[in-house]
């Protein structure tokens, strides 16, 4: 192996090297961890190893890979940062793992990174680093700085390195969305220089290492500072270069923005305004990694490094950021459970899904399970016009992916193939899960399911893809009750990131464990909630929307209205939201609601004579806003239907928002008390990531803690006073504040 041993340090933090005859090979594999992952200790022992690769007169050239089976390197240890007390402290962190890149970046021998699974945030810096990068073609590759997600941004130089090597424009659109590419478009890019097979990476690696080293291969770039270079051909370079220049539109548009101070100022401020528009200052971390790589273009890599520390350092403490870790490690640990209380439970294989029901739901559920669960699904609908629908739905879906070209024409049609239809039972004798996805009427649906259990296995579960009706009721006419579930999609089932998931008392752990890996396959977040009418998300959606009716029928302006929720943190406001749903859905549900829960959650009559005019919204393009023009607006002609006419009143909006917003926090907490929930951070999760709750708050029982319970029923209490028992706080906030504790310990 030559004159270079493994150091224990190094040992420890999971890298180990050997020389393949001139070539150092650093293996990352961080012993007892599913991923690789980046914190001080492993800064320290990969610079001990480069100082000593240096040295070493028998290390030409060094290749960096991972020897974990699908993962490169997932980014920093979010458990590590969330021990940081002070920005300061977080500061330095940063400027640390700067210098480690920074010394990667100047290493005097040739460096390749060789890319397979996530190459995620600091493991994307890393590979930046490198002097050249090779990336498998394995739709496992993802390849990002994904940092403002967590509400953090890149703090080991990757706000600096990544504009240098692609560009301004297509960093920002990286960088300011968290986004990740896949291999093929980080290719295009200039983020890697080759894509690969992956039996070759290693391989490939190796040889163009040594490669490097003899000079045979030479490193151009087309993008960053490359596009410098190219601009100067274009200039010098007579006819032909300069019409070679003129070709590429795109190249100048962008040489022009960020060559010169004025372009540059134009660039920015258009992304802050953009920006601006999407967070509404309620996330700063994007803006302030917008600010760092500014910084880094007008003043220089030194000055960038710096601004990308300091900024880092402020963000790691931030309140926002807390929230979105806490968010991503609630989601991290649903991942690993099985929806049970016993962790010994296994799911059973599901080898085919049948669906019913060809409306926009039951296509979507057949897309999730073809493209994403990868299994044959049988659609029924009651006609051929229904089955055509469903069937049109799911390859328009694929359409736009393959237009999008996140999947190839091949792929799409492969996957296409999965799926097949029907206005018969033939072809769900041997499905293992039927997931219906009919009208909310409880009759019908019981009767589809005496039809099911009499035409599939034994052993077939029988999920119900409702959003308000018991699922105990439905179980009752069950010959097998056990194996009857609730599985709630939201729309558009192919967007919507939640699933939620239903057991009755008599749940079989099984189905449940069955149902939760299914929803994991189709690449949902998955919550488990026990039975109850509206079950949680529809149940604490109900006074929310309730509370924007009881404000239009006090006269409130509809655009007002929306705007202060969206000014809180939802992404559209509860007017939108019901034109979207549908209005005659939202009447449906109202009266379920209003039967379970009397008064204090019963819809106001505000909205009878909407119904009554035909309006659904925009499904039937008539409802509270306007459909047919290019832009949305008030229908003005609504308001004929409402209490006070044309005539609105300009009603507070932070009153507006809390109003409708303390509503669904305090039937959160109902619905923890009353055993629906089983813990708060399934709350949390819910409502985020079902119902748009505001994700900088953390959820409606992080938001409980933020403004401490005491507050929370004294702010319900003022309202109960004012508007009467809708308000009246849940008996578990009560019990809560008389034990002077918070909804989450610490």
């Amino acid at each position: 192996m030559g004159a270079m041993v493994a150091q224990e340090s190094e040992v420890k933090q999971g890298l180990s090297f050997q020389l393949e005859g001139d070539i150092g090979l650093v293996v990352f594999n961080q012993v007892d961890e599913p991923v690789n992952t980046l914190s001080p200790q492993t800064g320290a022992a990969f610079a001990a190893l480069l100082d000593r690769a240096e040295k070493d007169a028998a290390v030409k050239a060094l290749v960096f890979i991972s020897g974990k089976k699908d993962s490169f390197v997932a980014g920093a240890k979010i458990d590590f940062l969330q021990t940081i007390k002070t920005a300061a402290e977080a500061t330095a962190t940063s400027r640390d793992g700067q210098r480690v890149f920074d010394r990667l970046e100047s290493f005097p021998k040739p460096v390749v990174a060789a890319i397979h699974g996530a190459c995620l945030g600091g493991g994307l810096e890393w590979a930046l680093a490198c002097h050249y990068r090779i990336a498998t073609d394995s739709p496992k590759t993802t390849i990002g700085l994904p940092e403002v997600q967590l509400g953090l941004l890149p703090g080991a130089g990757g706000t600096q390195r990544l504009p240098a090597l692609i560009g301004a424009q297509a960093a920002l659109d990286l960088i300011l969305a968290g986004k990740t590419v896949k291999p093929s478009k980080a290719k295009r890019l200039g983020i890697v220089d080759e894509v690969v097979p992956v039996p070759i990476l290693r391989e490939v690696a190796l040889r163009r290492a040594r490669e490097l080293v003899a000079g045979t291969l030479k490193v151009e770039r087309s993008h960053g500072q490359g596009l410098k270079a190219v601009a100067q051909q274009g200039k010098k370079g007579g006819l032909g270069g300069l019409l070679l220049g003129l070709a590429n539109k795109e190249m100048w548009t962008e040489v022009a923005l960020e060559d010169n101070p004025l372009g540059r100022k134009v660039l920015f401020e258009q992304a802050k305004k953009q920006l601006r528009k999407k967070t509404r200052g309620k996330f700063p971390a994007p803006e302030k990694a917008l600010e760092a790589i500014r910084v880094g273009l007008e003043s220089g890599r030194a000055a960038g490094l710096e601004a990308e520390a300091r900024l880092f350092g402020e963000l790691v403490v931030s309140d926002v950021s807390k929230r979105l870790v806490e968010i991503f490690f609630a989601t991290t640990a649903l991942k690993k459970e099985n929806g049970t209380d016993k962790a010994d439970v296994k799911a059973r294989p599901v080898k085919k899904v049948g669906v019913l029901g060809g409306g926009l739901m039951g296509g979507g559920i057949a897309y999730v399970s073809s493209a994403l669960q990868g299994v044959p699904v049988r659609v029924k609908d009651k006609d051929d016009a229904g089955v055509g629908r469903a069937l049109k739905q799911v390859q328009g879906i694929f359409d736009e992916r393959v237009k999008r070209r996140s999947l190839t024409s091949r792929e799409s049609a492969a996957k296409m193939a999965l799926v097949t239809g029907g206005t018969d039972y033939s072809g769900f004798k041997n499905v293992d899960v039927v997931i219906e996805a009919v009208f909310e009427d409880l009759a019908l649906k019981r009767r589809i399911l005496g039809e099911v259990e009499a035409v599939t296995r034994e052993d077939c579960i029988f999920a119900s893809n409702t959003s308000s009706i018991p699922i105990t009721q439905l179980a009752e006419g069950a010959r097998r009750p056990a194996q009857v579930i609730g599985m709630h999609y939201f729309s558009p089932v192919h967007k919507m990131p939640l699933l939620e998931i239903i057991t009755h008392k008599g749940t079989a752990d099984w189905v449940t464990a069955t149902c939760v890996e299914i929803g994991k396959k189709q690449g949902k977040t998955v919550i488990v909630v026990n039975d109850g009418p509206g079950f949680y998300t529809s149940r604490i959606l109900a006074p929310y929307m309730n509370e924007a009716a009881y404000l239009l029928a006090e006269g409130a302006d509809i655009a007002e209205l929306d705007r202060a929720l969206v000014e809180f943190g939802f992404p559209v406001g509860p007017i939108t939201l019901l034109d979207e749903v549908g209005i005659d859905v939202a009447q449906k549900v109202a009266p379920i609601m209003e039967a379970a829960f009397g008064k204090r959650i019963a819809a106001p009559k505000a909205f009878d004579k909407v119904v009554a005019d035909g309006r659904l919204g925009r499904k039937n393009k008539k409802g509270f806003y306007t459909y047919d023009g290019k832009k949305k607006e008030v229908d003005t002609s609504v308001y004929e239907l409402l209490p006070h006419g044309r005539e609105r009143k300009h009603l507070d909006a932070q009153e507006m928002a809390e109003r409708c917003a303390l509503q669904m926090v305090n039937e959160a907490v109902r619905c923890l008390g009353e055993g629906i929930l089983r813990s708060p951070r399934d709350g949390d999760v819910g409502a985020i990531f079902g119902l748009g709750f505001p994700a900088f708050l953390g959820g409606p029982f992080r938001y409980a803690d933020s403004l401490g319970p005491a507050e929370l029923l004294r702010r319900l209490e003022h309202y109960h006073d004012k508007y009467g028992e809708r308000f009246e706080p849940a008996p578990a906030l009560v019990e809560k504040v008389k034990a002077g504790g918070k909804f989450y310990p610490g």
